[in-house]
């Protein structure tokens, strides 16, 4: 599993974005942290258990958008629009490599499984 961020509005990478990610294996919808970690200066979550073998299941991925456009200086509305994104999908393949690009303003972003 990868994870890319973008901040489209300045086309830069979201270097310093706080991203947490959980896993749930089959239904059991009981969910456990794998990893905690800051965006890098390449754009990724570098996270060693991102790079361990899943078996199927969830995977929610937390992006801490208001606290990352905060330390950007710019000024958000209280409460901001979008504070802390949340992106639960499921991993039915574990064999595959599943690329989440996060691409982001402080209103708005898309995020998909991406084919890198």
């Amino acid at each position: 599993m990868s994870i890319h961020v973008v901040d489209v509005a300045s086309g830069r990478v979201a270097q310093g974005m706080r991203v947490e990610v959980d896993f749930a294996a089959g239904d059991a919808g009981v969910f456990a942290a794998i990893a905690d970690g800051t965006i890098s200066s390449r754009g990724t979550l570098d996270a060693a258990a991102l790079s361990a073998r899943f078996e199927p299941g969830r995977v929610r991925v937390r992006f801490h958008v208001a606290d990352w456009y905060r330390t950007q200086s710019q000024r958000l509305p209280a409460p901001p629009f979008l504070d802390v994104v949340c992106f639960e999908f499921g991993l039915s393949a574990p064999d595959e490599h599943y690329h989440l690009p996060f691409k982001c303003t402080a209103w708005g972003y898309s995020c998909f499984r991406g084919g890198a």
